[in-house]
């Protein structure tokens, strides 16, 4: 049997999208069948039903309604679906045979841009890369704002920094070459990137393909001038992220204006390790920004703002001229309390002006997101006038950057879009009265018949005697006239029976019909008229998108510097000093985050100084809990609040540009990839030793513990030699329970001991958070796993272990460590350079040491390798 011609057609564009759920529209409805609806049905949640399809069997088929499809869609997309939508095309009431229907978009994690299904605060990036033998390329927009990015990665390191640019960027959607597969693991990709990846056909990263699209998109002849002449990997993912925007938006990206070409170091770079474990947008464990420096920081009132913030934190800036600019900036309105406040009020009015530009640019515009656009045009005159009055050069450069050519588009909305406007744009109710001379005609042209409609119910009631007679209007059925059955009996004979319900009876008469016809041909063509009018007005909105763009670009900006001031305002923050040197001096400094948690008490400050000579390498020792951890980390979060632009946390602050910082810290198991909590701290820390440059900021916590202790001690050791080299000395925070490595102060330039300090009473330990010069003379492990609630047997055995242990004691073989002041003594005495180990007697060696190997028989050997394993055995 053959289908019906309904399902040939479904079947026919089904063929080209095979990939994705066909959301296929039939009237108030998008269908799916076969197999995309059992798929559908069970992810959506929704009921599976059957449709006759011409077959034997009915098909498989469950369906949404169009007016909630997105909270639908939005479910698919999330659990990594490619969604295609399916429209009629032609008016099904002029349509000859079956409505022609076309694929209009195919939504992707990486291109949505309806507001229901996007975070406001988040930007949705969809990156494509390029990854060959030579390096890689990335590009990435959010296609809901317009922005696009593009930088390309060369050398040994390429797959790392790939990598944490796509962590740092939170990439929803990354398409990627085929051939990348044989370079690097796609599958470990999605893992540490937890992205939705779309492999592309080769044809997609055709070089010449990929410039011409790109001159197409940017009407240019050359890459000269937009700065992709030399960038052959970069030319490559851009052009094929464009090809790919347009075969799944299927209409033009007028607002993708401009192409932001960058370089790895014309930001302070943060590795995927770092932007975790600094909590910097979000907390490590929960995922929340509660809880993490954005979540202190940010109090900005607008999206694009505080999108903004995020990536200045995640990007703070490397130059210390741009740097010193956003301070001042930031100074200044934290002086000029009423004015920083006259601003963030009228800031709290503005929509996002980013995004509702991408929806007029994308046609998804409707009239409140026009409304939404002139009440945001109205108050930027406001924020201009605040910010001429003060005498500040970037604040004053903003406010250039705000259009006042965008009164325009103001005024046109103003004149044209009705207040309280619809959802909807296909029905009416849009347009003024007045904008237009030939729809207030045909309006006016209806109010008779309308009136006439308006007045029937009292005039029948009053003639057939029936009181609870009613005028009424469907869209089936259209104008009718309904009677209780009760009242039956009494309609006129010139009523004509339409329908039969179960209490009621509906008619129309001749005149009904007759106007019911004027009216609703001529509401039909206002309707068509309003959206005719309304599609004018929104492409010369378009005109004016790269305007709309700057401005919200400078607002977004103004923004982020208000929230700066008024949180360093409320937090007694401190305007740092930023320069080209390589000392960091913080006084008083505190943690941002933990310091806002502490409910009972007060949050310790601490001091440090550290630079590229006599104190690069701070050695911190102490017992857990004690602060070790917090003092590195708020030294990291300091240093990146001052160069993102922001006032920080502490009395002063005098700190050396920081072109990268980097952290190992805490490990876990990444079993999914195979590999050990060992193996991944020691990448880690390879991939730290093979970039950090004598610019960068290294926090080390607890190098080598994932091992055993000689293992571990050794590499801490050689770690610390190789931070303090002579030629290249880094700035690095080393917190360890290795001991043994204070004795480095002495042998090393640039090594100086910290430990936090402590108080012992009656037995018990108290924590002071306070870091004082010099180590710590013991870890407190076991008072820690007391506090901890450790079984007291357990604590009691491990006392008694560890005394045993201090006192050079060893049990059934086991080999001990001598303490830090033994072999500092040992090794003064001997004047050579210090051993790490002392080992006890074993009786094996010391045979084999007395062995005269050229004296012995290969019989004598062999009795000696028997005698030697029974030793051993016992």
């Amino acid at each position: 049997m053959q289908l019906t011609p309904m399902m040939q057609q479904y079947m026919e564009i089904k063929e080209n999208y095979q990939d994705c759920i066909l959301f296929f529209r039939l009237g108030d409805f998008y269908e799916m069948f076969f197999d995309d609806a059992i798929v559908a049905s069970k992810e959506m949640e929704i009921t599976l039903t059957g449709k006759n399809c011409g077959q034997e069997e009915r098909a498989p088929m469950c369906g949404v309604p169009f007016h909630s499809v997105d909270t639908y869609i939005a479910k698919l997309v999330e659990k990594g679906f490619k969604v295609a939508i399916c429209e009629q095309v032609e008016d099904p009431a002029t349509a000859k045979g079956i409505v022609k229907r076309e694929v209009i978009q195919i939504i992707t994690p990486g291109t949505i841009v309806n507001q229901t299904m996007l975070n406001e605060k988040e930007n949705n990036y969809l990156a494509s890369v390029y990854l060959s033998e030579e390096g890689a390329g990335i590009a990435y927009t959010d296609i809901s704002t317009g922005e696009l990015y593009t930088t390309e990665f060369l050398g040994n390191n390429t797959i790392e920094n790939l990598l944490n640019e796509l962590v740092k960027i939170k990439a929803k959607e990354v398409l990627m070459n085929e051939s990348a597969e044989a370079i690097f693991s796609i599958e470990e990709m999605k893992k540490i990137t937890n992205a939705y990846f779309n492999i592309l056909n080769e044809h997609y990263y055709n070089p010449a393909t990929a410039e011409m699209t790109i001159l197409k998109q940017f009407q240019t002849k050359s890459l000269v001038g937009l700065g992709l002449a030399d960038l052959k990997l970069s030319t490559v993912s851009l052009g094929s992220l464009l090809s790919y925007l347009f075969e799944t938006r299927k209409h033009n990206l007028s607002h993708i204006t401009t192409i932001q070409v960058y370089q790895l170091d014309g930001h302070m770079s943060l590795d995927k390790a770092t932007i975790r474990n600094l909590e910097i947008t979000e907390t490590l464990y929960e995922k929340k920004v509660q809880g993490s420096l954005l979540g202190v920081l940010d109090k900005t009132h607008t999206a694009m703002g505080s999108r903004k913030m995020k990536q200045w934190l995640r990007e703070p800036l490397n130059n210390s001229k741009e740097v010193n600019r956003r301070l001042s900036a930031v100074e200044i309105l934290m002086d000029e309390i009423i004015i920083r406040n006259n601003i963030k009020e009228a800031l709290k009015a503005v929509y996002d002006l980013e995004r509702l530009s991408g929806r007029i640019a994308c046609g998804n515009a409707n009239g409140k997101d026009l409304i939404a656009l002139r009440n945001s045009l109205y108050i930027l005159p406001e924020i201009k006038a605040e910010l001429k009055s003060l005498d500040n050069e970037l604040l004053h450069s903003l406010c250039g950057e705000i259009e006042d050519s965008l009164m325009e588009v103001y005024d046109l909305i103003d004149a044209s879009i009705v207040e309280e406007a619809p959802f909807t744009i296909k029905e009416g109710g849009l347009i003024k009265a007045s904008y237009s001379e030939e729809l207030d005609h045909l309006r006016f042209s209806i109010k008779d018949g309308q009136a006439w409609i308006a007045e029937l119910e009292g005039k029948e009631r009053e003639r057939t005697g029936i009181k609870n007679l009613k005028v009424r209007f469907n869209k089936v059925f259209g104008y009718y006239i309904e009677i209780t059955k009760s009242n039956l009996e009494m309609a006129p004979e010139n009523y004509i029976r339409k329908q039969t319900l179960v209490n009621c009876e509906r008619f129309i008469t001749p005149e009904l019909k007759e106007m019911e016809s004027l009216v609703l041909n001529a509401e039909s063509k206002i309707n068509q008229m309003e959206y005719d009018l309304f599609t004018e007005i929104r492409n010369k909105i378009q005109t004016y998108i790269g305007l709309i763009q700057k401005s919200s670009s400078a607002i977004a900006i103004i923004d982020v510097l208000a929230s700066f001031a008024h949180v360093s305002a409320a937090l007694g923050y401190t305007k740092p000093e930023v320069h080209d040197g390589n000392s960091i001096a913080i006084t008083k400094g505190r943690h941002p985050v933990i310091e806002q948690m502490i409910k009972d008490g007060i949050f310790v400050s601490n001091d440090i100084y550290v630079d590229d000579k006599n104190s690069s390498m701070l050695l911190i020792t102490g017992p857990n809990m004690a602060g070790k951890s917090t003092y590195m980390r708020q030294t990291a979060l300091i240093v990146l609040m001052a160069q993102a632009g922001c006032f920080v946390p502490c009395e002063t602050a005098n700190i050396g540009l920081v072109d990268r910082i980097y952290t190992r810290i805490g490990a876990s198991d990444n079993l999914a990839q195979g590999q050990s909590t060992f193996f991944v701290e020691m990448s880690e820390l390879a991939y730290i030793l093979n970039t950090a440059t004598a610019k960068s900021l290294i926090i080390l916590d607890e190098i080598g513990r994932g091992t055993s202790t000689y293992d571990g001690l050794s590499i801490a050791w050689a770690v610390v030699e190789h931070l303090c080299n002579a030629k290249n000395k880094i700035r690095t925070l080393f917190a360890t329970h290795y001991h043994e490595l204070t004795a480095l102060e002495e042998e090393l330039p640039g090594v100086k001991n910290l430990n936090v300090d402590v108080a012992e009473e009656n037995g018990n330990i108290i924590f002071l958070h306070k870091i004082v010069e010099g180590s710590a003379s013991r870890s407190y492990g076991i008072h820690v796993a007391k506090l901890a609630g450790v079984p007291e047997a357990v604590l009691e055995a491990a006392a008694n272990k560890l005394t045993a242990l201090e006192s050079g004691g060893a049990e059934e073989g086991h080999t001990l460590i001598k303490t830090s002041e033994e072999k500092g003594s040992k090794s003064a005495e001997a004047n050579e350079q210090l051993s790490f180990f002392d080992f006890a007697p074993n009786a094996v060696i010391e045979k084999l040491k007395n062995i005269d190997l050229m004296k012995l028989a290969p019989w004598e050997a062999l009795k000696v390798l028997e005698e030697l394993q029974v030793a051993a055995n016992d």
